[in-house]
């Protein structure tokens, strides 16, 4: 009963943008239909995994969805495609435009059969520049929207990743609000159209936002970067018996907590604390006192006094107490379910909550091909002609679940 109920998605994406963006439409009640490629989504390879096919990753990209696996580069797996694209509402891809054309899945064409279809495409690059027809994975972007260099600067000069997909999460969400602004304005006009949402300006638009800084500014005035950003003291602070993520931001929680701790009169005796523009002046500075600070009381003793002084402050988790937080306890956060093939699982539940709409699972992740004949019957394919598929190989169906859960 999501608010995207009755909308359906054929899902052309792998790995983890596409999925995002498609795994939180499928959330919100939309009707994902996974089209995977004979030698499937490649996140399904990545371990740990009890069963070929099914690994960690890719269980948490692809709930709410069902999968079916065509052969494109199959006359009557393309066919059988665009016959599914007339009766859909959004058609979602990842691969470069000029793949899509030359498997004859362009925008013109897939327009001409559905002209109400949202044509929505997540890839590296805007296509009116000369990286155009580049190909583009997580890392290279992160590196080119100055987010590696940001490291560099605010550490030992090293230029780094971030340890997690970050811009194909934030690209796929991106990319799921997109489709949803299109869907409105074809609720109101009724006109379909193409999105592209391209990784790199997505994210140099994110990253910038930040610290564009005195480029903002024709001719320049100032310095690009965010100092309190870049502070090489920004960092969970440590205690006598671990770690503290706490942020004393304002006037008036520096000011709690100086009295939390008995310093009260710090301001007096140096300028440098006297107010936010003082302490922004000298960051560094500042944070590095902070440093020392932390290291005189333990973790919960922290903890108790920041929340008293009303200063925000969050333990530091680990893969292990994470899954101890009292609150995503309380709120549910952590599922456990029980998967036809992969026995209990541990997933997440969905984050936001809807007073009339609520988002709910409906499928767990699929199996490559899982529900090849149900969805292709949803589309009116008769008995006979998803067996004529199946018969050509452009229809790929997965071994019975009790073989796949014994194929470890």
């Amino acid at each position: 009963m999501g608010p995207l109920q009755g909308i359906r998605v054929i899902d052309l994406t792998a790995v983890l943008m596409g999925p995002s963006a498609s795994q939180a439409m499928g959330d919100m009640g939309a009707t994902i239909i996974k089209v995977e490629a004979p030698e499937g989504d490649i996140v399904r390879q990545i371990l740990p995994a009890k069963n070929p096919g099914m690994g960690a990753i890719y269980l948490n990209a692809n709930r709410n969805k069902r999968s079916i696996c065509l052969d494109l580069k199959q006359a009557s797996g393309l066919a059988a495609l665009k016959r599914m694209v007339a009766d859909a509402d959004v058609l979602f891809y990842n691969m470069r435009p000029a793949a899509m054309e030359r498997l004859g899945l362009g925008y013109e064409t897939i327009a001409a059969i559905n002209p109400a279809i949202i044509y929505a495409g997540v890839f590296g690059f805007g296509q009116d520049g000369p990286y155009a027809a580049r190909p583009a994975y997580d890392d290279l972007i992160q590196g080119a929207s100055v987010m590696s260099h940001l490291f560099a600067r605010a550490g030992d000069g090293t230029p780094r990743y971030v340890p997690s997909a970050i811009a194909d999460r934030v690209v796929g969400i991106t990319a799921m609000g997109h489709v949803c602004a299109a869907l409105v304005h074809r609720e109101r006009t009724g006109e379909g159209q193409r999105v592209d949402i391209p990784m790199f300006e997505t994210m140099t638009s994110v990253v910038l936002g930040d610290h564009l800084g005195g480029y903002t500014f024709d001719p320049q005035h100032g310095e690009g970067g965010y100092p309190r950003q870049l502070s090489p003291y920004r960092r969970p602070y440590r205690t006598q018996d671990g770690y503290v993520c706490a942020l004393v931001y304002n006037d008036k929680q520096w000011t709690s907590f100086l009295a939390a701790i008995g310093q009260s009169d710090l301001p007096e005796r140096d300028p440098r604390f006297a107010n936010y523009a003082s302490r922004a002046a000298h960051i560094d500075f500042v944070y590095a006192e902070l440093e020392k600070m932390f290291l005189d009381r333990t973790t919960a003793q922290w903890m108790d006094l920041l929340a008293r002084a009303d200063v925000p402050a969050m333990p530091m988790h680990d893969f292990e107490s994470i899954q101890e937080d009292p609150h995503l306890k309380a709120v549910g956060f952590f599922r456990e379910v029980e998967h036809e093939t992969e026995g209990r699982l541990r997933l997440m539940d969905m984050p936001t909550r809807w007073s009339r709409t609520p988002v709910e699972f409906t499928h767990l992740p699929p199996r490559q091909g899982e529900q090849g004949r149900e969805i292709l019957g949803e589309f009116g394919f008769s008995g006979a002609e998803i067996a004529a598929l199946e018969r050509d190989h452009a229809l790929i169906l997965p071994p019975p679940a009790n073989d796949a859960s014994n194929a470890a």
